[in-house]
């Protein structure tokens, strides 16, 4: 079993948790700020309109990305179980997690939606293709 496979998914999953640390650093200090009772934020989306853009994107952020990527990670797993390695399983999977990456820096550094969105847009046809190639891999 190669897994090598694995490289990309533990990369992404520290990111993911780079982006939680990120998330508190610019969410609680803004909290603090603006007086915000943490027993006010108990539900998700509760204090949104108070607090400020950027450390709401920091959030956004770490929310998307226990989103798509786990497919993602389920995609990876199979990949590797079933031994489906190859160059190009190899290459779209770091292409996938360095635009994911690429998203974050673009969401919360930045308010250019149809910038965030083509960063996505790539990320999502890289995870196509990944599934693609596994679904024709199983058929065949």
């Amino acid at each position: 079993m190669n897994l090598e496979l694995l490289q990309p998914v533990l990369v992404l999953i520290s990111w993911t948790l780079i982006m939680f640390i990120w998330m508190y650093a610019t969410r609680i200090p803004a909290m603090q700020k603006l007086g915000i009772n943490p027993d006010d934020a108990r539900h998700p989306g509760s204090i949104n309109d108070k607090i400020p853009s950027n450390p709401r994107s920091v959030a956004d952020n770490f929310n998307h990305l226990h989103e798509q990527p786990t497919v993602f990670y389920a995609l990876m797993f199979y990949i590797t179980v079933t031994d489906g390695a190859s160059p190009l399983v190899t290459y779209m999977s770091w292409a996938y997690v360095a635009l994911r990456i690429v998203h974050s820096f673009v969401q919360v550094l930045s308010s250019k939606v149809l910038v965030r969105f083509s960063v996505f847009a790539l990320a999502s046809l890289a995870l196509i293709i990944l599934a693609a190639g596994e679904v024709i891999r199983a058929l065949s």
